[in-house]
């Protein structure tokens, strides 16, 4: 039987087949050869006597993540609101860069724009390249446009305190029921209970729950090579190999035609800011504790 993990507890990992989600333990070569299944993968089961399964094989991965342990996400909802808090832009943009880096969607939804204008930071991320809506979670508007692009994929959301993660959530499925401003009973967020990560069938799709998505955590962010970085900036890619030296890091270079772009108004000042500042980091930390960290 085919079907994805939606859950993993102490060794046990908890399928979804669409007959029913079973509990299965994974064979013995999986170890052996270092690898494990993690939640998001989509896999083959066999079942025993019991009904209990085993799981016999991991389709190929997508993308997999260390913190948090999941593979093949799909997007990645990045979720700021226009005020209280405002949005923090090298934030944003250090977390799409590492969905840009694992081969994960980012998309930007803006907040709370019935209460204050999200133009500024709308032009910003659409100019960008990126699929970027405005709503607001008291009325409802451009709910419909995101529940659209959970349908048949997985999907994870991020977003600072007090943006509207839980009541986006909410409005998206009602049957969620989120504490907004509050620890959330329904997704497993009690004080004592185990912070693992879980599959939630959301619109057709699933959501990730999981504490490394939970917020802007900085700590579960991998600051990527120096050199891969300017992938992950979207609207660098027409100018990338165009510059005056092959060896430009494209931070303040004579030459550099990001820098010309970005003089030019056809990049915004803060998105080049942002990756400055990454650049910045990312040369600080040497390859072997870069590697030895994950």
């Amino acid at each position: 039987m085919n079907g994805i993990i939606v859950k993993a507890i102490a060794g046990f990992y908890y399928v979804d087949t669409g007959d029913g989600i079973f509990e299965c333990k994974a064979r013995g070569i999986f170890r052996k050869n270092g690898q494990s299944p993690l939640v998001g993968d989509r896999v083959v089961i066999s079942l025993t006597d019991g009904g209990k399964g085993i799981v016999e094989n991991i389709s190929a991965r997508k993308n997999a993540l260390v913190r948090p342990p999941v593979a093949n996400i799909d997007r990645l909802f990045v979720v700021v609101s226009t005020v209280d808090p405002a949005p923090n832009t090298y934030i944003i943009d250090r977390v799409i860069a590492n969905a840009e880096n694992s081969d994960i969607e980012p998309i930007v939804i803006i907040n709370k724009c019935d209460i204050k204008d999200g133009d500024d930071i709308y032009r910003i991320y659409k100019n960008a390249g990126f699929n970027t809506f405005m709503v607001s979670a008291q009325s409802g508007e451009g709910i419909d446009a995101i529940r659209s692009l959970i349908a048949d994929k997985t999907v994870a959301f991020t977003g600072n305190s007090g943006v509207g993660k839980s009541s986006i959530l909410n409005m998206l499925d009602e049957n969620l029921n989120l504490a907004v401003g509050d620890i959330s009973k329904k997704l497993g967020r009690g004080r004592h209970t185990t912070r693992h990560v879980e599959l939630y069938p959301v619109c057709d799709g699933y959501i990730v729950d999981t504490p490394g998505f939970s917020s802007f955590d900085m700590e579960q962010c991998d600051v990527m090579r120096k050199e891969q970085l300017q992938y992950c900036f979207r609207e660098f890619a027409p100018y990338i190999g165009e510059c005056k030296f092959t060896s430009c890091s494209h931070t303040k270079e004579k030459g550099c035609k990001i820098v010309d772009a970005v003089n030019s108004g056809e990049i915004a000042i803060s998105r080049h800011e942002s990756y400055v500042q990454l650049y910045k980091e990312a040369a600080l930390i040497p390859d072997w504790q870069r590697d030895k960290s994950k």
